[in-house]
């Protein structure tokens, strides 16, 4: 049986996962994800402010421009 440290330790990172799903389930923005994303697939290049990526977002979202990146 986990000891209650440990759940304790894990508690952050249960509820970055929690969130990210919300966000996922109502089609909301995730920056932090994008931002893993970009860490990992665009290294070398500056990532989005988080209110240039929530413009891009919506601009896509809701006018159908463009595609992903990847």
């Amino acid at each position: 049986m986990p000891r209650l440290a440990e759940l304790l330790a894990e508690a952050p990172a249960a509820a970055r996962r929690l969130r990210g799903g919300w966000l996922r389930m109502i089609g909301a923005p995730d920056y932090a994800a994008y931002l893993a994303h970009h860490r990992e697939h665009h290294a070398g290049t500056q990532p989005l402010s988080e209110r240039e990526f929530v413009a891009l977002f919506l601009e896509h979202r809701f006018n159908r421009g463009g595609g992903r990146c990847c």
